[in-house]
């Protein structure tokens, strides 16, 4: 790969997806603590760009700042994006992305205006959950790592750690969604309960394949570490945070246990997408596929006779 490595772009792409981060915590205060509505109207706060800070509205405003500053470093990326990089199909990975943060600021205006349907909240945190997932990937393809001369590894086991990596982002992904939906009472618990075992299940199979088969690979090796310790982490944070939601059934108002618990679970939740989505574009970027494993089989056989 020839590609030219931009250490400041690099480092922009890594800084805006920091502050995405803290825009899903941003975001997962105000639906912890019931403040989607603390503010009815949109997209001006009681009819002001300064609504006074209390009660759920610090939230929600926060939230509204928050998101505004991301839409502006969204715009300098898809514009650096566009002006200095010589793969095409960055330049139109930087729009997209410009066009997931427009998308997402109507989606939480619609939610705003709608008085928070859930089908539409839900498709508002996940598109958030896809809005992060491409600035990290963004912050992966302009890496110096991704731009340098990388050994094709070969992988003959069934299954293939690229179809095992394909099928857990999915998976991942599906389970935010469900996760989403029940924050946001689309529905109850149990999708997500029975999402979660499949997740697990489908991590430590993933994890284990890429340290049984590429122990000697340090960054496939850091991934199967790093998968293991999310999955395990976000377990019981799961666990915390629904006998949080349990015992904050008896309170009138959302009790610091609870909020805390939830946020933690579901920006972490995000982390855990983030981890699987980097594990497998290292993946792809360093492990053979059957195709090219086939054609190098062959060329060995070749020299050998």
């Amino acid at each position: 790969m020839n590609t030219e490595y931009n250490p400041n772009l690099h480092r922009y792409a890594v800084f805006t997806a920091c502050c995405t981060f803290l825009l899903l915590i941003a975001g997962a205060l105000v639906t912890s603590n019931d403040a989607g509505l603390s503010i009815p109207d949109w997209p001006l706060a009681y009819g002001s760009l300064t609504p006074p800070m209390v009660g759920g509205i610090r939230y929600e405003f926060t939230h509204r700042v928050i998101a505004t500053c991301i839409g502006l470093l969204t715009i300098g990326l898809a514009a650096w994006l566009w002006k200095a990089e010589k793969r095409s199909w960055m330049r139109w990975l930087g729009l997209a992305a410009l066009g997931g943060v427009i998308a997402q600021g109507i989606l939480g205006g619609m939610t705003v205006l709608m008085f928070q349907p859930p089908q539409v909240s839900a498709a508002h945190a996940t598109l958030a959950q896809l809005f992060f997932s491409t600035v990290v990937a963004i912050a992966v393809f302009t890496s110096s790592w991704w731009s340098g001369k990388l050994p094709a590894l070969e992988d003959p086991r069934t299954p293939a750690v690229r179809s095992l990596v394909v099928w857990t982002l999915i998976a991942v992904f599906l389970q935010l969604i469900l996760g989403a939906a029940f924050r946001h009472k689309g529905f109850g618990i149990i999708p997500h309960l029975i999402g979660a075992v499949i997740v697990t299940i489908l991590i430590f199979m993933t994890a284990g394949a890429l340290k049984r088969r590429f122990s000697n690979v340090p960054p496939l090796r850091n991934c199967a570490k790093l998968l293991h310790m999310m999955i395990g982490i976000q377990l019981l944070l799961g666990g915390g945070a629904y006998w949080s939601r349990l015992y904050a059934a008896q309170f009138p108002q959302p009790i610091a246990i609870m909020v805390t618990l939830t946020v933690v679970h579901t920006v972490t939740g995000a982390l855990v997408l983030a981890a699987t989505l980097v594990t497998t574009l290292i993946s792809f970027r360093q492990v053979a596929g059957p195709k090219a494993a086939g054609e190098s089989s062959r060329i060995t056989e070749q020299v050998a006779q």
